[in-house]
């Protein structure tokens, strides 16, 4: 698909791979609405590139998605790109009592994946009176091999799973075309207390994502994605020990 001229919404795009994705669908003369909580971020972000909108708004309140939903619908009818970019992650250990990781995880499922399907439901009628349209959620490499966020690990292989049935519901009955992104480790503020400074920089998932758009690529393998991907499909097992011996390493380093 085209990947100028649009009119992009990413949700928490104020910082991160949402604030890069961002910074290059502006180059590429898009008009881009980024969101988020925090709504002095956003103003900094949008100061810095042109073309781009800033509202704060957050994924996980159905106040903030409704009034969200329906300014989009009055004051961007072109909207025809939706990046669900925010994510909720948290470190725990689910085998030590009173961390609370019920509660933990029920944040980050909602926010990573139900959340994601309430925006999605609310925008598609919009969507669906575009010439051309695209709905990209940003996934992991957890979705596929868990690591060391429980909780994130669990709600990305929702995610992908949902994603997969959102591109089947719709490849027959409108021209939304449905994407999955999923980096590696990435070094942002963001993934810093999983190791994220050993993470692939920001910039190279945004070029990933420009690219697969541009190519029909529905499901991105960014970086070392592709590699565990592979493992994963040939020998599930090892791509296990892998990503085992990763949540080692980190335990090693941050002692």
């Amino acid at each position: 698909m085209k990947t100028t001229q649009n009119t992009v919404l990413i949700t928490g795009g104020s910082a991160g791979i949402g604030l890069e994705m961002a910074k290059l669908f502006s180059e590429r003369h898009n008009h881009v609405i980024i969101t988020g909580r925090d709504k002095q971020r956003l103003r900094d972000a949008a100061a810095r590139f042109q073309n781009i909108t800033p509202i704060a708004s957050d994924v996980s309140k159905a106040d903030d998605v409704n009034r969200l939903v329906e300014l989009l619908y009055r004051d961007f009818p072109g909207l025809n790109i939706i990046i669900n970019n925010a994510a909720r992650a948290l470190l725990y250990d689910i085998t030590v009592p009173g961390v609370n990781a019920f509660e933990k995880a029920q944040e980050e499922m909602f926010t990573n994946y139900v959340s994601v399907m309430r925006l999605n439901e609310g925008l598609l009628p919009l969507l669906k009176k575009q010439a051309e349209a695209a709905i990209v959620n940003v996934s992991s490499v957890v979705a596929f091999v868990p690591g060391s966020l429980v909780g994130y690990s669990a709600s990305k292989a929702a995610l992908h799973s949902y994603t997969k049935s959102l591109r089947i519901a719709l490849e027959d009955t409108s021209d939304i075309k449905v994407f999955e992104l999923m980096p590696p480790l990435v070094n942002t503020e963001f993934s810093k207390e999983i190791g994220g400074s050993d993470g692939i920089a920001p910039r190279v998932v945004a070029e990933g994502l420009l690219n697969a758009l541009q190519n029909d690529e529905y499901e991105i393998h960014i970086g070392q994605t592709a590699q565990i991907y592979q493992l994963y499909l040939s020998s599930p097992s090892e791509a296990l020990k892998f990503m085992k011996s990763r949540r080692k390493q980190l335990h090693l380093n941050k002692n």
